[in-house]
């Protein structure tokens, strides 16, 4: 739980509920508690010898070769054994700044029950609350359910079984469609900004993107909706949902501080897209060419290529900070069965997915937390003309008062 380092270039804010600062600036370097036998240059190795238990307490001693931790230090977190790593993604690895902690098997739902669990857009974690929105008949159907997190009447059940339908709105379309027909193209998203959103579109290799979007309002569901039609962009569908058989549901976009994020059909850049001002549209190049494979282990009916943890949009092979600017990872699955976005409570992050009739609801730790913060008096700068050693004492001073 506390076998990692991770160190940062600027100061971090001392508060108790900073589980996770902002992504805009990613630590800098980091260590586990092993020897760093990769190529990771960011990474350090945990000095064995060193490091032992003490009468109340442990020492920790870390070390960094020359070429590894350069940067400038300005503040040291102890972390997880497995956020240590490779924090939250690194040429090594990227999979390793998610711990799987929980799996329920979904087995006695209707496929009607499964659609409104797979379609989930908000889960309200303090007030047990879920949201899904669907599109039928010319119409967005939204349901609002209660979902058992902190609380549980006598009746209920942690297996979904009992998420209650508390509200139901049938909000009718004059605009706004899901485009195609065997395979219906669209999906909905939270907005953090008291609106849902929901975009349907058809991959374009050519030429400009249609775009059919509505806006709806949280606090009394009225909405907006309309056509973009997007200049020179050649963007791959948002996403799709049908029930055929299994409920399937593909995610390839995330909204962040006002835009849609969306990957651009070569593989090579990732567009953001103003959500009100249609011509403000950027393509961010990733600076190579995309493995374009989803969040999870599963190809079949459900998939998820772009997620959001805290402020960092996360991809199969690549992230992107807050500010834009594009690091590239290691290609590896993050999860299991993902079909939803990530909904994310402190250090947790939950979803809905499953593969042909196995469906699940999931949950996993997101690992490179922030276990305690010690903001250096002077920062320090680490280059290539010196090694680094860190020492951190964690003991236990007398009893805690009540």
């Amino acid at each position: 739980m506390i076998g990692g380092i991770l160190l940062y270039s600027d100061a971090l804010t001392e508060d108790a509920d900073n589980i996770y600062p902002s992504t805009d600036r990613l630590p800098v370097a980091y260590a586990s508690n092993d020897v760093n036998a990769t190529a990771n240059v960011a990474r350090g190795s945990l000095n064995l010898t060193e490091s032992k238990a003490l009468d109340n307490g442990y020492r920790f001693v870390w070390e960094f070769t020359p070429s590894q931790g350069n940067g400038t230090i300005a503040a040291v977190a102890l972390t997880s054994a497995k956020g240590g790593k490779n924090a939250y993604g690194s040429g090594e690895a990227s999979n390793t700044a998610f711990l799987q902690l929980m799996e329920t098997r979904l087995e006695s739902q209707s496929e009607d029950e499964l659609a409104e669990l797979y379609s989930v857009v908000e889960v309200d974690f303090e007030h047990g609350l879920m949201y899904s929105l669907t599109y039928q008949d010319q119409s967005v159907i939204l349901k609002k359910k209660r979902l058992p997190v902190f609380t549980i009447g006598l009746n209920e059940r942690l297996d979904d079984t009992t998420a209650t339908l508390l509200e139901e709105e049938v909000i009718y379309c004059n605009t706004f469609h899901f485009l195609g027909s065997y395979t219906p193209y669209g999906d909905f998203l939270d907005g953090h900004d008291g609106y849902w959103y929901g975009f349907s579109n058809q991959a374009n290799s050519s030429g400009n993107a249609m775009v059919y979007w509505i806006k709806i309002k949280k606090s009394d569901y009225s909405m907006m909706e309309g056509v973009w039609t997007l200049s020179n962009v050649q963007m791959k569908t948002v996403g799709s949902f049908k029930v055929d058989t299994y409920v399937q549901r593909s995610i390839r976009g995330v909204i962040r501080n006002g835009y849609l994020y969306i990957e651009a059909y070569n593989d090579e850049g990732i567009y953001k897209i103003n959500l009100n001002n249609v011509a403000d549209v950027t393509l961010i190049p990733l600076g190579f060419t995309s493995m374009n494979r989803p969040l999870g282990s599963s190809t079949g009916t459900c998939t998820n290529y772009l997620a959001m943890v805290n402020d960092l949009i996360i991809a199969y092979d690549y992230m992107v900070k807050p500010d834009d600017t594009v690091a590239q990872t290691a290609g590896n699955y993050k999860f299991n069965y993902i079909a939803t976005p990530l909904f994310q409570y402190k250090e947790f992050v939950f979803f809905w997915g499953g593969n042909y009739g196995s469906d699940y609801r999931l949950a996993y730790l997101v690992t490179p937390y922030l276990a305690s913060i010690n903001n250096l008096s002077t920062a320090v700068v680490k280059n290539t003309d010196k090694t680094m050693k860190i020492t951190y004492e964690l003991t236990e001073e007398g009893e805690v008062s009540e």
